[in-house]
């Protein structure tokens, strides 16, 4: 079976399916997304103790405090230009989120809860902050489920179940991708 697509992205985890949305709604292009489980089941599902965002909706923080976390729990190795970037945009991706549906813990006055999670402080280590943002138990399963209803909705097709086996390459560019359907073993 050979299909034509923009673009093909390989995995339905949480990068792969905001890839695939960013592309599909940004670029009108036509997006299909490989993957060898259903989308929802993904390991960002694993992610159940919130998504660190410097909101301040509980206490006050800052995208720098949450920066200097980052690089510090990556025993400085991390590329500290991405690093800045994860967390400047940190805070628009969990509004984001929200605006696409997915349904955030509350505080008594409706602001998006948080809590504390292990290597977030304040004043670049002083104490801990509440940075965490959360849906219940569940806030890994929670951002799937919105990011996959998103592309859904935005015309991203699905390979589920389906094994990567070879990228494609001509003149040196991929340009396309061998795959195998795990349930029928076609390629």
């Amino acid at each position: 079976m050979y299909q034509r697509y923009d673009a093909v992205i390989v995995g339905a985890g949480g990068a792969g399916l905001k890839a695939a949305l960013h592309l599909a709604t940004q670029r009108q292009a036509r997006i299909a997304v490989i993957s060898k489980l259903y989308p929802v089941r993904s390991h960002t599902g694993a992610a159940q103790g919130g998504i660190g965002a410097a909101l301040g909706n509980m206490e006050e923080d800052h995208w720098e405090w949450h920066m200097f976390d980052t690089v510090k729990g990556g025993d400085y190795l991390a590329d500290q230009d991405a690093v800045e970037v994860l967390c400047r945009e940190a805070v628009e991706t969990v509004y984001e989120l929200e605006h696409w549906g997915l349904t955030f813990s509350r505080t008594p006055d409706g602001k998006i809860a948080q809590r504390p999670f292990g290597g977030h402080t304040r004043e670049f280590g002083k104490a801990p902050v509440r940075r965490s943002c959360y849906a219940a138990d569940r806030t890994g399963h929670m951002i799937l489920q919105t990011l996959y209803q998103q592309c859904i909705k935005h015309d991203v097709h699905f390979y589920n179940e389906f094994h990567l086996l070879d990228l494609l390459v001509e003149q040196g560019r991929c340009a396309g991708v061998a795959a195998l359907c795990l349930a029928t073993g076609e390629l």
